[in-house]
């Protein structure tokens, strides 16, 4: 393994084969049957779901347009990039004068609002040697020092404790992760009595709030 080192608005995965997910995997690349819920009681209060695409997507795949249409444009209400200048969210719906289309960058999660559940096939590969500049605050770069993080397959943080270790727990404020069930956060700072510890789930977004800037190279299998 290598190891090297809130969003104050929201606005509106996939486990692996243990929890019923299909994935196929090895350090090349991998295919990971990740559910994109809609709106539905008890599961998603508007239909928006975290995804982390891997650092080396599949071919043609660069812009929140390309997303759309891999998952099925008649799926997806909306593509939401966050902001860390002003932690806000850049929306595209695919509609003409309704947002620009932006790219995508590999260690950004994005959000999805689906307008129908779908088994979405995410296909590509990790980059282990790849660094994410997970930011702290710092004026035009980042307001908060929230970082929405994509977590991928091959990596070895299983929780966020084990997260903000891996980055260097005295460098993390804390790790958020969205609630598809009411559009909530629940927030680990490592800290006794400030929340419980959760796992980590292969293909979902998680905020990381920085105390300090450090270009993360996160520990792989």
């Amino acid at each position: 393994m290598t190891k090297k080192t809130f969003f104050g608005a929201m606005a509106v995965v996939t486990a692996v084969a243990l929890t019923g997910s299909a994935l196929v995997a090895s350090n090349m690349g991998f295919k990971l049957n990740y559910s994109l819920n809609q709106a539905a009681a008890g599961v998603s209060k508007t239909g928006t779901n975290t995804l982390a695409l891997p650092d080396n997507r599949q071919s043609g795949m660069n812009t929140a347009k390309n997303l759309m249409d891999d998952i099925g444009a008649l799926s997806v209400q909306n593509v939401q990039r966050f902001v860390k200048s002003n932690d806000g969210l850049v929306l595209y719906t695919g509609v003409k004068g309704s947002g620009p289309d932006y790219a995508l960058t590999a260690g950004e999660a994005i959000f999805v609002r689906a307008g129908t559940t779908t088994n979405y096939i995410v296909v590509g590969s990790d980059d282990p040697a790849l660094a994410y500049t997970l930011n702290s605050a710092a004026v035009g770069v980042s307001k908060t020092g929230t970082n929405f993080y994509a977590y991928n397959y091959h990596q070895t943080a299983a929780t966020a404790k084990g997260l903000m270790d891996d980055i260097g727990a005295a460098s993390v404020q804390n790790v958020q992760r969205f609630i598809k069930s009411n559009d909530g956060l629940v927030l680990y700072t490592g800290v006794k009595g400030s929340g419980a510890d959760f796992a980590l789930t292969p293909g979902e977004g998680y905020f990381v709030r920085m105390g300090t800037t450090v270009n993360y190279i996160p520990s792989h299998y």
